[in-house]
């Protein structure tokens, strides 16, 4: 018997029905609206089931039939992609999807680049990216909707596996012109003395924040942010100083004033860069082939305040 739908029509369906909007869907699987919404019109007339509500001013929403209807096409997509990989293992060919993760406060600096790279090298892959924070990214690799994670060791669970790269020492940031932006290093004990900027991520923050301990003193936190471009606005202004571990290639902030990078002394512990995979993913050769591309990428990485591990 023929089918009376295509994978393709399946993914759009899901899309819509995560983004409860085509326009967002649209950008989601970056495919246009007219053909999103024609491949839904195609399912609920092939099955005779209205999917979606239209609400003018609230976008769709999944009716019943549709819930039920998401939840067997989520599984149908997921062995057609399982299908996919055990194809591309049998023949040698790396080939197929590979959703990566990334960590939102470096993503901009490193994912791009290792991506591109990668598509190039195996043509055959169709390569989608999230970033977001340390908490989410454990949450989609355990849901299977990511594949490989590029982060921090931080809180890694024990059903995860980190695989580490480089080693990232910490540094303070400050504008130009502020007292300590002359000396080659600093001490947590001289940064309480001036208002921070918190890079304020899920386990990101509890980590700059631990720096303090051994002091018994809390840092002065008078701005807190979850964008790193945003952070080094804020201490190029002049709000305060900030920590980071990734240091951009520029020393502009996004607004084009001059920030100076410290290595911070004493003995707090550096952020380790690695993957992030779930149990058996070595077993995948997409995913396999893309853990040796990021790591050999990631440990000849080379670019100023850094040092190679």
């Amino acid at each position: 018997m023929a089918l009376r739908f295509t994978l393709r029509q399946l993914e759009y369906f899901v899309a819509v029905g995560e983004a409860g909007s085509i326009a967002q869907a649209s950008e989601r699987v970056n495919v246009s609206s007219p053909s999103i919404s024609a491949a839904i019109s195609q399912l609920e007339d092939e099955f005779g089931l209205p999917l979606f509500v239209r609400k003018h001013a609230h976008g769709l929403s999944l009716t019943q039939a549709g819930r039920q209807f998401m939840s067997q096409a989520n599984q149908v997509l997921s062995e057609a992609e399982a299908l996919n990989r055990l194809a591309g293992d049998i023949s040698g060919n790396v080939q197929g999807p590979l959703n990566i993760g990334c960590l939102l406060s470096f993503a901009q600096v490193l994912l791009p680049a290792i991506r591109r790279q990668f598509e190039l090298k195996y043509p055959d892959t169709r390569v989608s990216q999230v970033e977001t924070d340390q908490s989410r990214i454990i949450e989609l690799l355990r849901r299977a909707e990511i594949d490989v994670a590029l982060s921090y060791d931080l809180e890694i669970p024990p059903d995860l596996e980190f695989v580490p790269l480089r080693s990232l020492p910490p540094y303070a940031m400050v504008p130009e012109g502020h007292p300590l932006a002359r000396q080659n290093e600093v001490g947590v004990e001289e940064l309480l003395d001036y208002p921070m900027v918190l890079l304020d991520l899920p386990l990101s923050s509890d980590y700059f924040l631990s720096f303090f301990d051994a002091t018994g003193r809390k840092p002065r936190v008078v701005e807190r942010t979850r964008d790193m471009a945003v952070m080094r606005s804020l201490v190029a202004n002049g709000f305060g100083y900030a920590i980071a571990n990734i240091r951009p290639y520029s020393d502009l902030s996004p607004d084009g004033r001059r920030l100076v990078f410290i290595p911070i002394k004493g003995e707090q512990r550096p952020m380790q860069l690695g993957l992030i995979i779930p149990e058996g993913a070595r077993n995948v050769l997409t995913v396999n082939a893309f853990i040796d591309h990021a790591s050999e990428v990631i440990q000849n990485w080379n670019y100023p305040g850094q040092i190679i591990s």
